[in-house]
Order: structure tokens, then sequence, then C-alpha cells
């Protein structure tokens, strides 16, 4: 009956052949009688009956088929199965109180409990297509759990690892017997029902689980957590098993109704021990999470001495590197000090020589002072020379200063004329190419012509003065060298001739020009020449050569 319908499941009323009762089977009124004697109410009899099969092959006496008309068989299925779930919880706890231990998985009323919770998860379930059939298993909406309620990863792993299950519903069962074990199927189901939307997935919207009653059945499933069961999953064969309700675990006995009172209070003194177990559980919840507490700030607190040792060394260690860098810099203060005083002994020292030395120059002094008297006397002659040439040189500068500015005057003039031939250019292709429209202009461009003949004419009258100007120059340098004095270059300072700029080698020698003191080679200061400085023939560069050989042929008439 794992995968028929719930009322399949009631097969202890139908008729045989015959078309009377079967023996050793309950009918409806039987059940009726039997529970108005032993004082059952009239409801629960009735809910009852609604599931229990009549002589007629339909549902009880009691119920459907005069309420039929104005009840929905999807709610009375759901009501009746709210019924049966109030009494297997009752009748297990009830049960489980007076039996005073551990349950075990061949305990009746759990048994039956189960049967009851497969049928009450069963209801509403939708038909899942697969390739080879049609599937209907309560594991769909079990398997659910994990992902809403971390803690129940557990149970499905170690579902998932038992090897004797081979269907979902064997998986679903075992996982409903280690959800009781564990005392939390109320926790779990309440996550899943809360979550309609996922559940929609696998119930129809008429579903038990998908209504109120399903939320009854989750309030209910809460007083299990009193029941302490060990359940044996791996040795049970749970997928071929058949859930069939047992409903004669629900009629009562004179038995029963004599011990009703012990019963009640042997329930009183085991809801005490149960509160106690569970507040006993609560203060060792605390006590553990007070001692992990404990262990913490014991390990932060031992933390923090270690930290606060290595801060003390750390700062022992800054004090002396402290007094280590003060008698450091103390040491430092006495040698600077000592450096200081030697420092100014030594200066006066150089100060005492330096005095010695210069009283020592100004006699020095003195006497070059007379000598130069001496030697002024004799060369008065040559300083008056000096002094006319000296003049001399202001004016030839104050001419070379005025040439200068008639030279850039004239450049600029020149800039300006060739500004205006580059316009008259211009101007004489556009009258090639507009002849008709430049007849008139023709007289004017003849007259700029001639300008510009007779500023040619006048560019070189300014050329030929200015090359006469640029030869006195030159003459006039030649000359305040002269007087001046030549410059002798040193052998060390040239590296390269001046004229050829080859390198000096070994074959390459170096030869000084006697005119302007400059090193040439060979090649470059082969030739002779006497200067006023020598009158015999010297070494003179060719550059100097061809000056002082212009200079002669201009002097001459």
């Amino acid at each position: 009956m794992a995968e028929g319908s719930l009322s399949d499941d009631f097969q202890g009323a139908k008729t045989g052949s015959t078309g009377g009762p079967l023996p050793g089977r309950w009918n409806s009124r039987g059940l009726a009688m039997t529970f108005q004697v032993w004082g059952w109410r009239r409801e629960d009899a009735s809910r009852v009956l609604a599931w229990v099969p009549d002589a007629e092959g339909g549902r009880g006496a009691a119920m459907p088929r005069r309420t039929s008309a104005t009840k929905d068989p999807t709610a009375v299925e759901r009501a009746n199965l709210l019924n049966m779930a109030k009494l297997s919880i009752k009748g297990l706890i009830e049960s489980a109180l007076s039996f005073g231990r551990t349950l075990d998985s061949d305990y009746p009323p759990l048994q039956q409990f189960f049967v009851v919770m497969e049928h009450c998860l069963k209801h509403g379930l939708k038909v899942r297509k697969s390739f080879l059939s049609y599937n209907k298993t309560i594991w769909g909406p079990l398997e659910l759990v994990e992902k809403l309620y971390p803690e129940a990863e557990e149970i499905g792993a170690s579902v998932r690892d038992l090897p004797g299950l081979k269907t979902p519903l064997g998986r679903a069962r075992a996982w409903l017997r280690l959800a009781l074990m564990q005392k939390k199927m109320a926790d779990y189901l309440r996550c899943l029902i809360i979550q309609r939307d996922l559940l929609s997935e696998f119930y129809e919207y008429h579903a038990l689980m998908m209504e109120e009653e399903g939320a009854v059945i989750v309030g209910l499933l809460v007083g299990l957590n009193v029941i302490d069961a060990n359940l044996c999953v791996k040795g049970e064969d749970l997928d071929s098993q058949v859930g069939v309700i047992d409903f004669s675990m629900y009629l009562k006995n004179e038995e029963d109704i004599g011990n009703k009172e012990r019963n009640v209070q042997i329930a009183a003194i085991l809801d005490q021990k149960n509160y106690v177990e569970e507040l006993n559980r609560q203060l060792n919840s605390t006590v553990s999470s007070l001692h992990s507490r404990v262990d913490s700030l014991e390990k932060s607190n031992t933390k923090l001495i270690e930290e606060l040792a290595i801060a003390k060394n750390n700062i022992i260690k800054l004090q002396e590197e402290n007094h280590q860098l003060r008698s450091e810099n103390k040491l430092i203060l006495m040698k600077t000090q000592q450096n200081l005083e030697v420092t100014k002994v030594d200066v006066e020292a150089e100060l005492q020589t330096y005095k010695h030395s210069r009283q020592g120059l100004d006699e020095m002094y003195n006497e070059a002072r007379r000598q130069l008297r001496d030697e002024s006397q004799l060369r008065q002659d040559v300083e008056n020379e000096l002094a006319v040439q000296v003049s001399m040189k202001h004016e030839i500068e104050l001419a070379m200063k005025l040439l200068e500015k008639d030279i850039h005057e004239k450049q600029d003039t020149l800039i300006g004329l060739r500004q205006q031939l580059e316009e008259v250019k211009a101007i004489n292709i556009e009258m090639y190419q507009k002849l008709q429209e430049f007849l008139n202009i023709q007289d004017e461009n003849q007259q700029l012509k001639k300008i510009y003949h007779e500023q040619e004419q006048a560019l070189q009258e300014l050329g030929s003065k200015l090359s006469e100007s640029k030869l006195k120059i030159e003459d006039i340098k030649e000359a305040n060298k002269a007087l001046q004095g030549l410059v002798w270059l040193k052998d060390k300072e040239a590296t390269h001739c001046k004229l050829c700029e080859k390198e000096f080698s070994l074959s390459k020698r170096k030869h000084h020009c006697r005119n302007c003191g400059e090193i040439f080679c060979n090649a470059c200061s082969d030739n002779e020449l006497p200067l006023p400085s020598s009158p015999k023939p010297v070494r003179v560069c060719d550059s100097c050569h061809a000056l002082l050989i212009q200079r002669c042929s201009s002097n001459l008439p």
C-alpha cells in the first residue's frame, strides 16, 4: 500500500463474496458501539469511522454519504488524517510514558505512528513522470529540508550512505526515523510547510501539507520531544514494508479504564522528569558555552600577557638603546669640543705665521716698489707711446662701432630691398599673366628697375667699402696683438692642428707659428718670413703667411 490511495489502507471491513462481513475484521457499526461503550467521544468515533468501510463496500455509516453534498472529499480526507495523527501521537506519548524506557523499532505504537505520518505526507502528492514509469514518492519534499535547514544535511547524508536502501520510499522512512531520534522532526517539517512555493512543486493545492491541517500536525509533533527512541535503521527492510493502519490499537478495554488514574499520575511524574531533563540539557548547554567562553577568554588573556611581556621587553630594549645613544651623543660632543679647541690652536698658529709672512711680503713689496720707481723712469717713453696707442685704439674701436652700426643699417636696407625685389618679381609675374590690366604700370616697373640698378650699384660700392673696412679692422687687430704681446700656446693644450685639425703623433710633430703663437703641423706651417720681432725669417703658418703678404702688397705704392 505504499503507492495506493488512502481508502485502500483500510481493508478490514470489506465484504466477501457472500455479502457479509469477513470474520476477524471490524465493520463500522461494531467500531461505533465499541467507542461509545469505552467512553470515546462521538466526534472522535465519527472521524475514525469515516475511514472504516462498511458491509456495502463504501465508507462508514457515520460520514461522507450523508455529507458528500456539502463537503469536499479532499477536506474530509485531510480531517480524517488529522484525527488519525492526533490518535497515533497521543497513543504513542501515553504508551511511551507508561512504558518508561527507550523505545525501539519493534514497538507497535511507534510503527503505527510512522505509517500514519507516511500517509499524511503522501496526501495530495503529485505524480512525476520519468523515462520508464510514473513516480510518486515523499522523498523529494523531505530531501528539500536540507536546503532550508542546514542541520538536516547530516540526516540526508547518513540516509544516502545506508547500503540496504534502494527505493526513495525506503529513504524517506529512514529519514523519518532518524528525525525522531534527533527530536527535530517538528522543526524540520515546520521549515518545510512554511515554504509553500517550494512545496507546490511536489504537492497539489489541496494536499494536507499545503493546508492548515499540516501546521496542526507539525504542532502536535512537538510533544514527541519527550520520547527517547533508539531505532536500528540498517537492519530493517524499509523498502518493502506495507504501510497499513491498524485500528485495533486505538480500541480501549476495561483495564485501560481502571488504570487511567495511575497512568495520569505516571504521566505527570514523567512530565516532571522530562522537564527536569530538558532543564538539565539547557543548563549543560549553557555550562558548556560558558566553559568555551572561559577557555577563549583564558586564551585571549594568555595572548595579552605574552604581548604585554613582549611590549615590556621592547620598552626595556628601547630604554637601553636610548641610554646608549645618549652616551654616544656625549662622546660625540666631547670629541667635537676637543676638535674645536685643536682647530682654534691651529688657526691661531696660522694667523701668527700669516702675520710674519705678511711682514716679509711688505718688505718685499717696498723693495719691488723702489725697483718699479727706478724702472718707471726708464719706461716713461714706452708708457707715453702706449698711451698714444691706447688712444688710437679707442678711436679705432669707436670707428669700428660706427662701421658696425652702418653695416647693420645697410644690411637692414638690403633686406628691405630684397623684400621689395621679391614683391616686384611677384608683381611682374602678375603683369605677365594679366598684360591687358597692367599696361599702365609698365612705366612704374621700369622706374623700379632703374632704382633697383642704382641700389645694386650702391650695394656694390658699399661692399667694396666694407671689404676695405674689414681689412683695416684686421690690420688694427694685428697691430693690437703685436702691441699687447702674443699668447704662446703650450704644447700640452694642443692635440690637433688648428688648420687641418689632424691629430698630432710621433710622425706628425707640433710647430709654433712665430706670428700668432698657435700650434700647427709641418704641412700647415712650412713658411718663413721676417717679422718685426725678429729680422731673420722664422716659421709662419699659412694663414699668417697670406695675411702678411697681402699687407705688404697693400702697403706698397
